[in-house]
């Protein structure tokens, strides 16, 4: 499991051990999946590339390493394709649950990268919350719906940022 405050700045090689550029973002379907990274390579203008998940032969610690004769394809936007940062950002927008609840605001995604699967969100109410409560994770178990001002997720499991007592009364 990965989320992409662990992949971000992570150098991409080929299998020939060319260094190609490093993660920057990553681009998710509106069906909840994690179609591609985006790199970004070290020359003069920063260029943007899109690698898609299926090109991706290791997820290691210190690197990831493509698929032997991978092309990095310049970064376009797509109509049905989200990021986090760049194009149709998802970062910072507001997740509702499918109750109606108000969860708290985008920070991470964490998903399978074998599959390219979201498995859950990481959700801030703000700096000083964080530091007293901690930053929420919702677990969820279907894709999500964005819309232009939130996302509705369907909640699996929350861990984090609870304020009230879960065992509010002593056994007798």
């Amino acid at each position: 499991m990965r989320t992409l405050s662990l992949l971000k700045g992570i150098p991409v090689y080929s299998t020939e051990g060319q260094k190609k550029g490093e993660v920057c973002d990553l681009g998710i379907s509106d069906k909840g999946k994690i179609n591609c990274l985006l790199i970004k390579s070290k020359s003069l203008f920063n260029t943007l590339y899109r690698l898609p998940i299926s090109k991706v032969d290791n997820f290691g610690q210190q690197g990831i390493i493509l698929r032997k004769d991978t092309k990095l394809e310049k970064y376009k936007a797509i109509d049905e394709e989200y990021t986090l940062c760049h194009s149709k950002p998802l970062l910072k927008k507001l997740a509702i649950s499918r109750s109606g609840d108000q969860l708290g605001l985008l920070e991470d995604v964490y998903f399978s990268e074998e599959m390219g699967t979201i498995i859950g969100y990481e959700l801030t109410d703000g700096f000083f919350t964080d530091i007293l409560e901690g930053k929420k994770v919702v677990h969820t178990d279907g894709p999500p719906k964005v819309g232009k001002d939130a996302i509705i997720v369907s909640i699996n499991q929350t861990q984090g940022g609870e304020t009230y007592d879960e065992m509010p009364e002593l056994p007798k």
